[in-house]
């Protein structure tokens, strides 16, 4: 008997003692309270009707083809702006009429064929992608960061007014928080200090869309990107500009002697989030999309070095102008209102992108035009950007 009563409170003990440990294991989850488990995300009706504007460049392209997974209707609309190279973006354009989505060919500047595109198609919802990227580029072309970024993004604000009930999301970046010194970084940071005219047009972006959502009640909904890579991605960003060139075994410059960190995120992470915020429909939000997570230039160059199989020839060099020295993204908020949670750590994306590269789907043509690499170089070495921050 005495045996018996011993094994229950040794079993008892046991019990309780499980229950201890689950407690603590919890409590000392890197992602609880604020990034515990996701509720689920949440999911478009299926009679939602979206146009995509850039959606031929890297992120409007992935979004457009997952929303026609989704079966959403999607229009694309995107001019192949010649930043980086054109036949990458007309291979895009190849792959998304392959699925039956429409591409219109024009400029979101274009008044007219805006709303021509509006009486057609009856959106729901738009999804604007479209924007004039890179923080190096904008010290020699502002210009184009003036037309594509403020010009036409009120131009497409212009054709909601009239269209009130149609949901806009539209891409900012995390440039806005400029050389924020607290990490990670949060919606509510103060940003009114950008180190680069890209980041000041989007923080205008921000601030006009407040304006439009308070005169005429558009629903409006600002995404900061943080340093997105991936398959079809962007050859202007290290990533694909270091692959590259280590694969044919040409040097790299790495700015800031290397001790730049970013918040790498993968492109299905980002699209996950988009999706989300084009569900939610928000009166008027902004959110942080990233990793919350944080990796140094160097590792992420050994991460390249290992796909490739190759070392790098590198090159250290001071800080480039209107470059931060870290990004780190706080993803409460976005987890808390879209169930947003990225799963994709930088070895296995790299992964991805470097098959990619190596398969049939990659052209050398992809990585080596644009106007981006007709800039001014010292020494006449070509030099590629630290990672952006979008």
């Amino acid at each position: 008997l005495r045996m018996c009563t011993s094994s229950r409170q040794f079993g008892s003990f046991l019990i309780l003692f499980g229950v201890l440990v689950l407690l603590l294991v919890i409590s000392s989850n890197p992602w609880s309270p604020e990034v515990s488990a996701p509720p689920g995300r949440l999911k478009l009706p299926r009679n939602s009707v979206i146009l995509v504007t850039g959606g031929s460049g890297f992120v409007g392209f992935h979004l457009s083809l997952r929303l026609h997974r989704e079966h959403a209707r999607v229009v694309v609309l995107d001019n192949f702006n010649p930043y980086y190279s054109s036949a990458l973006k007309r291979a895009r354009e190849e792959q998304l009429r392959s699925k039956g989505i429409e591409v219109v060919e024009g400029d979101m500047c274009d008044q007219a064929l805006l709303n021509n595109l509006f009486q057609r198609h009856h959106f729901t919802h738009v999804a604007s992608m479209a924007a004039q990227a890179g923080v190096r580029y904008s010290l020699t072309n502002p210009q184009s960061y003036i037309r594509s970024n403020l010009e036409c993004f009120i131009s497409l604000l212009e054709t909601l007014r009239h269209s009130p009930h149609v949901k806009l999301i539209y891409a900012s970046s995390s440039s806005v928080y400029g050389a924020n010194q607290k990490t990670p970084f949060a919606e509510t940071d103060t940003v009114d200090k950008p180190n680069s005219l890209y980041a000041a047009t989007k923080k205008a972006n921000e601030a006009i869309a407040h304006v439009y959502h308070g005169l005429y009640g558009i629903p409006v909904t600002g995404l900061r990107f943080f340093t997105v890579y991936g398959p079809w991605g962007r050859p202007d960003m290290a990533y694909f500009s270091f692959t590259h060139r280590i694969t044919k075994g040409l040097p790299i410059q790495v700015y800031g002697h290397g001790r730049p960190h970013r918040d790498f995120t993968y492109i299905d992470d980002i699209v996950d989030g988009i999706c989300a915020a084009l569900a939610l429909g928000a009166p008027e939000e902004v959110f942080n999309l990233g990793n919350h997570r944080t990796e140094s230039l160097l590792h992420f160059i050994e991460v390249i070095e290992r796909e490739v199989g190759k070392p790098a020839n590198r090159t250290y060099t001071d800080m480039a102008p209107g470059d931060v020295l870290a990004t780190y993204a706080d993803i409460a908020h976005a987890h808390e209102r879209l169930g947003y949670m990225p799963k994709t750590s930088i070895d296995v994306g790299m992964h991805r992108f470097v098959e990619w590269y190596r398969s049939p789907m990659f052209r050398a043509e992809f990585a080596e035009g644009g106007e981006w690499q007709r800039k001014p170089r010292a020494g006449g070495q070509p030099t590629v950007d630290a990672p952006k921050s979008r």
